[in-house]
């Protein structure tokens, strides 16, 4: 019986002893894995502790993989071209422009030379310049003029003469004495004409004209206003005739402007005379070179005595001399 108790106590013994074995083995294979977590977790904290060595090698290999990326693929290059572009794609713009500079500089220097070619062709065209500022100069035919054919012969001569400067085109050109120079002043022209014609002594300044014929006896004064004056009773075509205040200038005697009397146009009945003039009139338009002007008083202004202004006025002819004798 005894026997038979300890056979039916082998079979929880048994039991027993697996179900020790098997919790044995259990905190073997738990036991195990928990000493692997522990030197995980040691490797891990010295991965950490040390991040330097392992950031660098993949951050390289990250570069070289992106450099060999951005080496096959437009993508990756693309953004890299983007962020280098400014700079390098100027250099290369600016080499590529100053390559093609020399290209626009001959194309560059096309303009000046449209330029000075207005220039030229403002110098020569005087008209434009002239319908700009006034009418173009005037002209008139020695029959247009009232009894020219009964003119002395040397008188006829120099009119003639004066007459066909008219005809050049000719600016007024302060201190020109020569219409080679396209334009002369009033002073010049009288010059011109007289000494073209033979006549002596002639001194180039409008103030030393009026000296000249003063002291030659040749002078007449006028001192009234009006055309009609009894004071131009003696006055002829051909004779020199003088202004002052024309513009200011300190000169003594204070002769300013110079011209010649043409006589009366047929067609009008008016004084005429020719010249070189700053914007005198000729059938009430204003003329800016060698013209034929018309022969008019010049108004009394009211506020002349007033005023200090100078003022134009007519203050004599005179007859040239030697032409007539």
């Amino acid at each position: 019986m005894k026997r038979s108790g300890v056979d039916g106590s082998r079979p929880t013994i048994l039991k027993l002893s697996t179900f020790l074995a098997s919790v044995l083995v259990l905190s073997a294979t738990i036991s195990p894995p928990l000493a692997a977590e522990e030197s995980v977790g040691e490797k891990i904290k010295k991965i950490f502790s040390t991040p330097t060595p392992t950031p660098t090698p993949h951050k390289r290999k990250k570069s070289t993989t992106a450099k060999k990326e951005s080496a096959s693929p437009s993508p990756t290059s693309s953004p890299k071209k983007k962020s280098v572009s400014p700079s390098p794609s100027a250099s290369p713009s600016s080499k590529a422009k100053k390559k093609s500079s020399p290209k626009p500089e001959p194309s560059e220097t096309p303009p000046p030379s449209p330029t000075p070619t207005p220039s030229l062709s403002s110098t020569a065209t005087a008209t434009p310049e002239k319908g700009k500022r006034g009418a173009p100069n005037a002209t008139l035919s020695p029959e247009a003029i009232t009894g020219f054919e009964n003119y002395p012969p040397k008188v006829q001569q120099l009119l003639n003469s004066a007459l066909e400067l008219t005809t050049r085109n000719l600016d007024y050109k302060y201190g020109s004495a020569d219409p080679d120079n396209g334009g002369m002043d009033c002073s010049g022209f009288v010059y011109f004409v007289l000494k073209q014609n033979g006549v002596d002594g002639v001194p180039r300044d409008s103030s030393e004209q009026y000296i000249w014929v003063r002291r030659a006896g040749k002078f007449e004064p006028v001192v009234s206003r009006k055309e009609d004056s009894f004071e131009f009773d003696n006055l002829k075509p051909g004779d020199l005739l003088f202004w002052t205040g024309t513009y200011a200038i300190q000169r003594d005697p204070p002769i300013t402007h110079a011209m010649i009397y043409l006589g009366r146009e047929k067609k009008t009945g008016a004084r005429v005379m020719v010249g070189a003039s700053d914007g005198r009139t000729y059938q009430s338009q204003q003329r800016f070179g060698v013209s034929v002007f018309d022969f008019k008083m010049p108004r009394a202004d009211k506020d002349e005595a007033e005023d200090s202004k100078v003022h134009p006025r007519f203050v004599g002819y005179a007859h040239i001399p030697g032409l007539r004798d």
